[in-house]
């Protein structure tokens, strides 16, 4: 094996009352993928936030290249050739592409930016990348998944020799994964190092070479890809063996709930569908195919130009999203930080929002705050909150513990269809299974269950019928016994007619 680039020792990150790292020792060498793999909240993003340069160890060495270096900086990493892909983006909104890829570098003639050249520049390492973006749209109007694929653009930009990649493909359909995954090995080949946490563990067969395994902020152990498998992985992480990640979810179905008919958007192209309750409904595609957009039209979160959308026999058509909720409806968004959670609210307080706003929707003149704070605790409960996590901030909890709040308000509201898109986005496979324990219980509780997914495993295995969606329209309607991938991935990429 080649020299390492990156080496820690005993490296320790305490928080008053917290050892967030504890004695970390890790490596990484030149064309190498080393994988992080760990729970939330096991010391993952402690970790890559100091060899970043936006964190600093308490105690223990960081080396590059075998010099001691201690970060003062996110831009003094980069200045060592370090550079990071975090899951929070550092996208300016209000730029397009292109000047978010060349902020601070831009290409000049004289005095004034070559727009032109940066432009140019833009679309060939997005090409590259196999990433089709238009480099002069503006960032605020991309999709989280195309957002996801600037940000990756962005930090290949430089002099790379370690690339830190933090759940690069959470928002990826498949056909992205491979173009990356492409990117990757070609990285390799060039020497650079690479940093890569995911909770996908079927990419690591793909890509990467050595797995180390926190818990608790704790080293477990370091892995050969190759030596290994999805179980003993599983038992390393959570220190628990979990079987049957994806439960089988038997109901009788019940009457119809929703139906969609001859839905026409900005878009979405003559969609019919319809659920009933109990039923699990899974909607797959590609970015940009149409599948989100389709539920956030239902929700009042877009405007349809024609059909007829009616719920449990009444038209909720263009109906403003709290009517539509009033109506029985909750929709969980994929973006938990900006549409789904208050994070400067503790999670009791999240889910006492929602139960007053459920109280509201009744027509409850008076609320009674002990009944409201007493059923906040017990969804806390149901969802396995940590009784330590109820009183922070959400903005303080991982990223898995702040799903389960948001799941958490699907049970405030006493809804008859809950829409999940992209559920598990960023979410490690314990707190994964946790939750497809959730969805279970709702739908054989006899609540319509609609899945929006990019994990094609999550949405086939979940589903009881999927729908395939492509540029708008919906390709195919599959039921429990047709659904297999290379169906799905044949609808994905064939041309509509």
């Amino acid at each position: 094996m080649s020299e390492a680039i990156v080496t820690t020792k005993n490296i320790t990150k305490l928080y008053p009352g917290t050892v967030a790292l504890d004695n970390v020792d890790f490596d990484l060498h030149s064309g190498e993928v080393h994988i992080l793999f760990g729970e939330n909240g096991a010391g993952k993003s402690t970790l890559i936030s100091m060899l970043a340069g936006s964190n600093s160890p308490s105690s223990g060495t960081l080396t590059i290249d075998g010099k001691l270096v201690n970060f003062s900086s996110v831009a003094d990493a980069q200045a060592h050739g370090v550079y990071t892909v975090f899951q929070e983006f550092s996208l300016i909104p209000t730029m397009n592409v292109a000047q978010n890829l060349f902020l601070g570098r831009e290409p000049k003639n004289g005095i004034f930016i070559n727009y032109k050249l940066m432009k140019s520049k833009s679309q060939a390492i997005l090409h590259d990348l196999g990433f089709d973006i238009d480099p002069t749209k503006t960032v605020s109007s991309l999709s989280r998944a195309e957002q996801q694929m600037v940000e990756i653009a962005k930090a290949l930009m430089g002099d790379v020799k370690v690339l830190i990649l933090d759940e690069p493909t959470a928002s990826l359909t498949d056909r992205e994964v491979d173009h990356l995954f492409d990117f990757i090995l070609d990285l390799k080949k060039k020497g650079v190092g690479i940093i890569y946490i995911s909770h996908r563990m079927q990419e690591f067969d793909r890509i990467g070479d050595r797995i180390t395994i926190l818990r608790d902020g704790a080293k477990i152990g370091t892995v050969n890809v190759k030596d290994t498998n999805e179980e003993q992985l599983v038992e390393m992480m959570t220190g628990r063996n979990i079987t049957g990640i994806y439960p089988e979810i038997k109901t009788d179905f019940g009457e119809e709930i929703l139906n969609v008919s001859n839905l026409n958007a900005i878009g979405v192209n003559n969609v019919s569908f319809s659920i009933k309750a109990g039923e699990v409904l899974g909607i797959a595609g590609l970015v940009g195919s149409g599948k989100s957009r389709l539920c956030r039209i239902i929700m009042g979160l877009g405007t349809a130009f024609s059909g007829e959308i009616s719920f449990k026999g009444k038209s909720i058509s263009n109906l403003s999203t709290r009517e539509i909720m009033k109506t029985g409806i909750y929709y969980l968004s994929p973006d938990r930080k900006t549409e789904g959670l208050d994070l400067a609210r503790s999670p009791i307080a999240n889910l006492e929002i929602n139960l007053v706003m459920d109280n509201i929707a009744k027509g409850k003149k008076f609320l009674n705050w002990k009944d409201i704070k007493a059923k906040a605790h017990d969804i806390s409960d149901h969802i396995e909150l940590n009784d330590d996590y109820r009183k922070k901030l959400v903005s303080q909890l991982s990223g898995g513990n702040q799903q389960k709040v948001l799941f958490g308000k699907c049970f405030a509201q006493d809804a008859d269809l809950i829409i999940f898109d992209e559920p598990t986005v960023g979410v490690d496979m314990g707190t994964r299974s946790a939750l497809y324990q959730m969805i279970k219980q709702l739908a054989e509780d006899g609540k319509a269950i609609i899945i929006i997914s990019s994990d094609l495993p999550e949405v086939m295995n979940l589903s009881h019928r999927l729908l395939v969606m492509n540029k708008g329209r919906l390709a195919i309607t599959l039921d429990k016994s047709e659904i297999s991938e290379d169906i799905i991935l044949k609808h994905f990429f064939e041309e509509s007619n």
